[in-house]
């Protein structure tokens, strides 16, 4: 189908009958919006704009009937329209915009892809059917966008040589579109590149005279640009190549090169312009410098590089670096504007009708390299900056982060040494991993190693352990990750360097946005670390699990940071700010968690902190796991002990709910230091108590027994009845798991009377179902009933629904034993569900196996192995050595009680 000229249906050689005109309008209407949806309101205004027939819906009806015997499945119906589906090799107007947006993306090949484009045009669209005003808006627009095109094929023909053939073109276009100035520029071009330059100086000459007797204007800056060159007698010049030389070890940045490839040769009505971005040694101009060289053969005109000192004192100022720029295309002297805007206004007419890649190095902002882009869609721009240049115009950013693994030992082996790094791939890990994977770092060292032949990997790798002197370590020559980290933050204004100082006091770790705030002792400075995140000094690690941002400093700009920190006269107040309100935090956090037998949870002094962040503890915990293990270790080496143990001991609720053993056990050992050190009584018993918990949720009685016998001797010491009660129950627990029932009973009634006397209730409640349990497990089946029952009453008044649900579960066992099913179902049930809304893996997994047993107890094996099964995944999953032999023992119930029920159907008959 053809618009582009003659409405015209054609199938092979034959030109189709379209019919009536009103028949050929209305398909014409539908060319013109062709894949998109057409309503019968609105074709009855384009064909009938003025007065209509009665039978205006049914006509339209019998034109779209005798058109689709035409057309076949192309006109479809849409809605209460129609619509024209068709491809861009079916309809000429589709397919001359696809031409022309290829020749955009592909400038070797434009020129012939314009070509192809303009011979698709055989007159003014749709010329053989009588105007529509409902047809202007799209007839306009392909008339424009074939001027356009046929602009950038006559300038493509003029820069490749071929002037003689396209002045007579650019004459007739300046006939028909008199006031066009790129026109007019472009055949004042072509007149003095075939050597005509008398005929060249009249064109302009006749131009300015029309524009300033009809118009009233002067010639724009491009076609005044035209008319000098001409004066002066200006030849082609030799394409430019300022580009510096890429750095024969390049290694990875694969997706990320293909990206700034793709990104500079894309079609565009503007120069095209991509930004690399990333913090400090990170390799950015490295890699703009190779992407450049990649794609040099797109740009026959030559690459301009300029150094824009975005990281000095002083960035260089715009019109300084227009003047490089503008000596560098020829002008010098009077020719240079003095204003800044005249000389952006020369620099893009310089560049106009070539093919020129800018490559603009360590910006500092995006009003510095805003005059510095060209107009001309021939041209393209590749910028790099440590800010994020997000208001950069249409342009594609591409941010590096530090290398991968595999990346490092590349390019470490490529400067010190393949057969050294490979001798050694371990120690060459550690070396890369302390550099932290960032590309300067890795090729400091390796300039180290590759000068020094008589060390080993070892000797380096042992010099940069030490994150105090690791900085020192990386000096190479003239290459210093200390001095280039210091460029970046020399320039931060005041509060965002004392916002950067401080965060390396939070360690390695992740950290929430809020704690900014505290780290500065004021409110509202979260907006901060926008700052540095945009300075590339800060990383964003997206949202945690309440949706709240989270940040990283890595780990050499934190080194960075830890060394200005030294300084700070507040360093160990800030510290203790930062502590305090975590603790603060995790205590009434852990208070919103179910009861944890033996824990101890101070009462925090009430401090600034976001309480609204703690809706869910749970998810609360989960998203500060990290953070809050990182402030134990903080806490130990600044010598806060009583702060240590007590954060740790905030966390267990948490950890115990969650199963998270290792967080427990380092915590609890990281802190156990460092009260000892501080003679800390009171806090070595609890850790201690702490300890001896994943110690028996390990099956580990022997250290369990020990830990709990001299944590109750440091409770004894301080008067600490509760704590003593919780321990010698600990040693119960102990012997009742060794199934030594009479010393688990000694035990438990000692610590019950210690506890009563303390007025520790839950603790209390955990112990008679204890109780209760020995005696189940002694046969004694009423007194076991009675301890439990009043267990359970007593939880169930505490609300302690975590305690309550654990009592139903021993409940359950009696019931087995009792032969009382249907109550031990039903408890069991209760248990689970209870259990499954506090999100308590472990004491799920403990029900889910008591259930399974009510399950095989109530004729339904199936369903108790699928539940054994879970259960047994989370005791796998979180190391719970104490539960999976009884999961495995009931599992194996299920399977034989499974057997019985199919042995019917298995028997010969």
């Amino acid at each position: 189908m053809r618009v582009l000229g003659p409405l015209e249906v054609r199938r092979g050689d034959r030109t189709e009958n379209l019919g009536g005109v009103k028949q050929r309008a209305l398909l014409a209407h539908l060319a013109l919006h062709a894949n998109t949806g057409v309503s019968l309101d609105q074709l009855v205004e384009a064909l009938w704009p003025v007065s209509r027939p009665r039978s205006v819906v049914s006509n339209v009806r019998t034109y779209v009937w005798r058109l689709r015997q035409l057309l076949d499945d192309h006109l479809r119906t849409h809605g209460t329209g129609y619509v024209l589906a068709v491809s861009p090799q079916e309809l000429d107007a589709l397919l001359f915009d696809e031409l022309v947006a290829d020749a955009r993306r592909s400038p070797g090949a434009a020129l012939e892809l314009l070509r192809q484009a303009d011979s698709l045009w055989r007159g003014r669209p749709l010329e053989n059917l009588p105007e529509h005003d409902a047809w202007t808006p799209a007839i306009a627009r392909l008339e424009e966008a074939r001027l356009v095109a046929t602009e950038h094929r006559l300038t493509l023909q003029v820069e490749q040589g071929e002037c003689a053939a396209a002045i007579p073109e650019l004459r007739a276009l300046l006939a028909e579109h008199p006031y066009r100035e790129s026109v007019c520029g472009q055949l004042v071009i072509a007149l003095r590149k075939d050597n005509r330059r008398a005929e060249a100086l009249q064109v302009y000459a006749d131009m300015r005279a029309r524009l300033a007797d009809e118009l009233g204007l002067e010639p724009g800056p491009a076609l005044q640009e035209a008319q000098l060159a001409v004066l002066r007698g200006e030849r082609a010049s030799a394409p430019l190549r300022q580009l510096p030389p890429s750095v024969s070890d390049f290694c990875g940045r694969a997706a990320e090169t293909d990206a700034l490839v793709r990104a500079l040769r894309r079609g565009s009505v503007s120069a095209p312009v991509a930004g690399v971005t990333g913090p400090p040694g990170v390799g950015k101009s490295t890699l703009a410098i190779r992407v450049a060289h990649l794609v040099g053969d797109q740009f026959p005109d030559g690459q301009l590089y300029v150094e824009l000192g975005g990281t000095a004192e002083q960035p260089r100022d715009a019109s300084d670096v227009l003047t490089e720029l503008l000596h560098a295309l020829g002008i010098t002297g009077a020719g240079l504007p003095s204003h800044l805007t005249a000389r952006a206004a020369l620099y893009r007419s310089r560049l106009a009708g070539r093919r020129v890649l800018v490559v603009l190095d360590d910006a500092a902002s995006v009003s510095q390299v805003v005059p510095l882009l060209p107009g001309d869609a021939g041209c393209a721009v590749l910028v790099t900056s440590r800010r994020r240049l997000s208001e950069l115009p249409g342009a594609v950013q591409v941010e590096l982060r530090p290398f991968a693994p595999e990346e490092a030992a590349e390019l470490l082996a490529g400067i010190a040494g393949e057969d050294r790094v490979n001798a050694q791939p371990d120690e060459a890990a550690a070396i890369a991993l302390a550099c932290g994977h960032l590309p300067l770092a890795i090729r400091v060292a390796g300039a180290r190693l590759a000068g020094r032949s008589g060390w080993s990997m070892q000797v380096l790798r042992e010099r940069l352990v030490d994150e105090s002197t690791r900085l020192r370590e990386l000096s190479s020559g003239e290459l210093a990750v200390r001095a280039s980290f210091d460029l970046s933050v020399r320039q931060l204004p005041d509060e965002e360097f004392r916002a950067f100082v401080r965060l390396a006091l939070l360690g390695p770790h992740d950290f929430p946005g809020w704690v900014v705030d505290t780290l500065l002792g004021e409110p509202g400075t979260e907006h901060l670390l926008d700052g540095l995140v945009d300075a590339s000094l800060l990383e964003s690690c997206g949202a945690d699990g309440i949706g709240r941002p989270r940040y990283r400093l890595h780990d050499l700009l934190r080194c960075h940071a830890s060394e200005l920190a030294r300084s700070l006269p507040d360093r160990m107040s800030t510290v203790e700010r930062v502590l305090r309100a975590l603790l603060w935090l995790a205590v009434t956090a852990a208070r919103r968690l179910p009861v944890t037998f033996g824990t101890t949870i101070a009462d925090a002094e009430r401090v600034a902190a976001p309480e609204h962040l703690l809706t869910d503890p749970v998810a609360w915990f989960e998203a500060e796991r990290r953070t809050l293990c990182g402030a134990v270790d903080i806490a130990a080496a600044a010598g806060f002990d009583e702060l240590a143990w007590q954060i740790a001991a905030a966390c267990v609720p948490f950890f115990d709910l969650h199963s998270h053993y290792e967080d427990w056990a380092r915590t609890h050992a990281r802190a156990l230091h460092c009260v000892r050190e501080a003679g800390d009584k009171a806090g070595e018993a609890a850790l201690l108590r702490g300890i001896a918990q994943v110690h028996i949720y390990r099956d580990e009685f022997a250290d369990a027994e020990r830990k709990m016998l001299a944590a109750r001797e440091l409770y004894r010491s301080v008067g600490d009845e509760r704590g003593q009660g919780t321990a010698i129950a600990g040693v119960g627990v102990v012997h009742r798991l060794r199934a030594e029932y009479e010393q688990s009973m000694a035990c438990y009634t000692e610590a019950l009377r210690l506890l009563e006397s303390a007025g520790d209730l839950h603790s209390v409640a955990h112990v008679r179902a204890s109780i209760g349990a020995v005696h189940g497990a002694l046969g004694a089946a009423e007194e076991a009933r009675e301890w439990l029952t009043g267990a359970r009453q007593l939880a169930a008044d505490l609300g302690d629904a975590h305690r309550e649900a654990l009592v139903l579960v021993r409940l359950a066992t009696l019931y087995r034993t009792t032969g009382e099913h249907e109550a031990e179902l039903v408890s069991a049930r209760r248990a689970v569900t209870i259990l499954m809304d506090l999100t308590d893996e472990r004491c799920t997994a403990f029900a889910q196996v008591e259930l399974a047993e009510a399950l095989i107890s109530n004729g339904h094996p199936q369903a108790a192995h699928d539940l054994v099964e879970q259960a047994l995944e989370t005791y796998r999953r979180t190391g719970n050595r104490e539960g999976e032999p009884a999961a495995l023992r009931t599992l194996a119930r299920a399977a034989g009680a499974l057997d019985q029920l199919l042995l019917p159907y298995f028997q010969p008959r």
